[in-house]
Parts: structure tokens; sequence; C-alpha cells
């Protein structure tokens, strides 16, 4: 099925509501100082596949036309924020925070409290409150590149089949995280003692 079969005249409206989210991520005043690295390096945004989102809502026990999809999914539309640091992450989403476009739903701090397989990055849900994507609702993930880096090679290999000594993997994963943490921290820290030089 494609996508214009699956969400017919939402399609559009969807389409444009995640241009204008983008836009605005984009255009957030973030750096505390000229001299600072730009805080997002990229974004990435999707709208979720018709097979995607038809699994989801059969595995949740819901009807799985796109009228059911747009009332109770919240990720339809997900936007991925990529920063260079810690401190960025959390910058950029105090800045969507204030945002009058949209009311923030749901807040999940996966860098305070990482996820059991050591998984690090910081989720909004969201809710459009005006023009023709209103009370359309979209997943915003920030994390770091580092942590992006690590998420996107866990993915991959999540949806391995019949992984031989799967146990150990998962623990390398973990192992791995956690290093990456480590060594976000440790950039954070250069960079705070180079602003406080300057």
């Amino acid at each position: 099925m494609t996508f214009e079969e699956y969400y017919g005249d939402m399609l559009p409206v969807l389409k444009q509501t995640e241009k204008d989210l983008l836009d605005i991520i984009k255009k957030l005043p973030v750096g505390n100082a000229p001299e600072d690295i730009e805080p997002i390096i990229y974004c990435k945004s999707r709208i979720k596949s018709p097979e995607s989102i038809t699994e989801k809502l059969r595995k949740n026990g819901l009807p799985t036309d796109s009228a059911s999809a747009l009332a109770n999914m919240h990720d339809i539309m997900g936007i991925r924020v990529i920063c260079s640091f810690v401190d960025d992450v959390y910058n950029v989403v105090n800045r969507l925070k204030e945002r009058e476009e949209f009311d923030i739903i749901t807040e999940k701090d996966y860098i305070a409290r990482p996820k059991p397989n050591g998984y690090r990055s910081l989720h909004l849900i969201l809710s459009v409150k005006e023009g023709a994507g209103k009370g359309l609702q979209a997943e915003i993930q920030v994390r770091t590149i580092a942590t992006d880096f690590w998420a996107a090679l866990e993915h991959q290999i999540k949806y391995k089949r019949n992984i031989h000594h799967e146990n150990m993997i998962r623990e390398e994963l973990k192992r791995c995280a956690d290093e990456i943490a480590s060594v976000d921290m440790s950039m954070q820290t250069i960079r705070d003692i180079i602003r406080e030089e300057n």
C-alpha cells in the first residue's frame, strides 16, 4: 500500500506539518556564544510507512485504518535532531518547550535515565496547536552524534534474526553505550574548560 492510498487527503497535511516542524527546529536560537560550534549538526525526519503503522496498531489491538492511526499514534511524524554536545540536547529541548506553535504532551529523558540496553536520548511528543496540522502529534528525538552512531548500529543488529550469542552481543552493546556516554561527558567537559578560558 502506498502512502497516498493509506493517508489519503491527510498526506499533504502531514508532509507540510513535518516541513514546518523541521523549519522551526533548524532556526532555533540555541547557541550560548558566537564562537560556539553549531548545536544542531543535522535533522532527519520521516512519516511512518503504512506497513509500520498498521503493524503497530495491530499490536495494540486497534483498528488499522489511517483515521485510527491519526487518532491513536503519536509518532506518525518523527524528527531526529542530532547535536554536538549533551548540553546542546538540553538547550534544544528547552527552546522547543518555549515555542507557542505546539504543546509538549510528554517528555522522556533517557539521557538522565538510560534504557536498560544503554540507549540515551531525549524524546518529546508534541501536539500542533495551529494551522492545517492542528491536533497532529509528532515525536522528536534529540541526541548527540555519538549516541546516534550507537543507536543506528544497535537498530540494525536488533532487527537481525537468529543471532548467535545474542546475550553476549547485547552485553557488548551496553558496554559500548556506556563508553560512548563517557566520551560525550568528556567532550562536554573539554568544551566547558575552553569556554571558561575565553
